[in-house]
C-alpha cells in the first residue's frame, strides 16, 4: 500500500472551512485530497454535530473522521466581537471560504459575502444550500432525502410494485459538494487571470437535476414521466442485476454492438429468444421488457455468478458481480489502485478509508492525514497565520472566545 502523499495539486491553497454535517465537510474533504490546507472552523462548545454521528467507538464519530481526514481544526465563538474580529483576520489570509448554512445565517451575523469580500477582495466564497441563495424556498433548510425527494430522485428509485426508495448513499449531500469542489476551482482558475473574488451559490436541489442525467430530457421531449425500473436501464435492455445460482450478477448490453444480443442468448441457451420479434432490438425489448425479465431471470438461475462471467466475457459483453461491501474491499483491483488506505486515529488506531478516486501523474491526490480534534490547532494556526503571541492566546482561550477542546458530551 503507498504512503500517505504529503503534497498535492493544491500545494499552496488555503481554504477556511465553515461547514459541518456532509454535503460541505465531503466538499472540502475533496480539496484536501488535493493538497489544500482545510482550516475547519468549528463552533464552540461542540464543534461539528457530526461529531457525534455514529459509529461511535470509545467516545469518537468514525463518521467525522471519515470526511473530515487531512484538516485542521480551530474554534472561535463568532458570536462576540472578539470573535468576529478574528475570523475577518483569518479571512485576509486564505483563498476560499466554504459554508453550507441556511442563506441569510451567515449575513445575520454581518460576516456574509459582502462582509468578507470587502476584507479580501480576491476572496471565493462558496455557500452550500438546500435551495440555494434565491428563489422563494431560499430560507428553507433541506437535508440530503429532502432534496432527493424534492429533485425526484426517489420517484425513479426502487422497483415498480414498490414504494419510492432513498439510494444507498446519500447522493443529495455529495452531489452538491463535488460540485462545489468543481465550482471553487473554476474559480481559483479564473482568480489567477482576474485577481478577483466572487460568491458560489450550490443549491442541493439544482445538482440533483444536474445529475439525472437524461431524465428530464426524456420528459420534456417525450412528454412521459419517468418510474422507477428497479436496476434496469430506461432503453438499454438487458441493462441490470439478474439472479444467478449463488447470487447476483449485473449485466450491461452495449447500444450499437453488432450481435451481443445473439451471443448472450446462446450463452445463457435461450437461442429461441435471438428472433423472437418482440426482443429483435433494445426498443423493443424495453417496450415488452415486463415478457423478457422473467424468462433472463430462469436462464441465470441455472449457473453461478463466476460460470456466467467467464462466459460471457469471452464474447466481450460487459458483465460483473454485484458485490456487497466486503467483497469489493477485498478485490484485488480495488487493493492496487490503493482506494481504502489504512488512516492513523489517535482511538480507533489505523483503519482503511474511502480514498480519492483522482489520479494524477506527478501531484497526487490522497487523503493526507487523521480527522483533527476540535479546536486541536486554534493555537497553531492563529500564531501561523495572525502571528498572536502566547500571551494573547492564552487570554482568548481563558475568555473562551477561542476554544482548544470541547467538553465532554453524550454520543449517538
Amino acid at each position: 500500500m503507498p504512503p500517505l502523499p504529503t503534497t498535492g495539486p493544491l500545494s499552496g491553497v488555503r481554504i477556511l472551512d465553515l461547514t459541518w454535517v456532509l454535503s460541505g465537510p465531503f466538499c472540502t474533504a475533496t480539496l484536501a485530497d488535493l493538497g489544500a490546507d482545510v482550516i475547519k472552523l468549528e463552533r464552540p462548545p461542540y464543534g461539528d454535530v457530526s461529531r457525534t454521528t455514529g459509529p461511535i467507538i470509545n467516545g469518537e464519530s468514525g463518521y467525522f473522521f471519515s470526511i473530515n481526514r487531512g484538516k485542521r481544526s480551530i474554534a472561535l465563538d463568532l458570536s462576540s466581537e472578539e470573535g468576529k474580529a478574528l475570523f475577518l483576520d483569518l479571512v485576509k489570509q486564505v483563498d476560499v471560504v466554504v459554508e453550507n448554512f441556511t442563506p441569510g445565517k451567515m449575513d445575520a451575523l454581518g460576516l456574509g459575502y459582502a462582509a468578507l469580500s470587502e476584507a479580501n477582495p480576491a476572496l471565493i466564497y462558496a455557500a452550500i444550500s438546500g435551495y440555494g441563495q434565491t428563489g422563494p424556498l431560499r430560507e428553507k433548510p433541506a437535508l440530503d432525502v429532502i432534496v432527493q425527494g424534492a429533485g425526484g430522485v426517489m420517484s425513479v428509485t426502487g422497483y415498480p410494485d414498490g414504494p419510492p426508495a432513498r439510494p444507498g448513499l446519500s447522493l443529495g449531500d455529495i452531489a452538491a459538494g463535488l460540485y462545489c469542489a468543481v465550482g471553487i476551482l473554476a474559480a481559483l482558475h479564473e482568480q489567477r487571470a482576474s485577481g478577483k473574488g466572487q460568491m458560489l451559490d450550490i443549491s442541493m436541489l439544482d445538482c440533483q437535476i444536474a445529475i439525472q442525467e437524461n431524465a428530464y430530457m426524456r420528459y420534456f421531449l417525450s412528454g412521459e414521466t419517468p418510474v422507477r425500473l428497479g436496476t434496469r436501464h430506461p432503453s438499454a435492455v438487458p441493462f441490470q442485476a439478474f439472479p444467478t445460482a449463488d447470487g447476483w450478477m449485473v449485466l450491461a448490453l452495449a447500444w450499437g454492438v453488432p450481435n451481443q444480443w445473439a451471443l448472450m442468448c446462446s450463452e445463457l441457451e435461450v437461442t429461441e429468444l435471438i428472433d423472437d420479434p418482440r426482443f429483435h432490438s433494445a426498443a423493443a425489448r424495453s417496450r415488452n421488457h415486463a415478457e423478457l425479465e422473467p424468462l433472463l431471470n430462469e436462464a441465470f438461475k441455472k449457473r453461478a455468478t463466476a460460470e456466467w462471467i467467464a462466459g460471457l466475457e469471452r464474447f466481450g459483453i460487459p458483465c460483473g458481480p454485484l458485490n456487497t461491501i466486503p467483497e469489493t474491499a477485498a478485490m484485488p483491483q480495488v487493493q492496487e489502485r490503493g482506494m481504502l488506505p489504512e488512516v492513523p486515529h489517535h482511538t480507533f488506531g489505523k483503519v482503511r478509508l474511502a480514498n480519492s478516486p483522482l489520479r494524477l501523474s506527478r501531484t497526487p491526490a490522497g487523503i493526507r492525514g487523521t480527522s483533527p480534534d476540535m479546536g486541536q490547532h486554534s493555537r497553531e494556526v492563529l500564531t501561523e497565520l495572525l502571528g498572536l503571541d502566547a500571551a494573547a492566546l492564552q487570554d482568548l482561550v481563558t475568555r473562551q472566545v477561542v476554544w482548544e477542546e470541547r467538553p465532554e458530551v453524550e454520543l449517538g
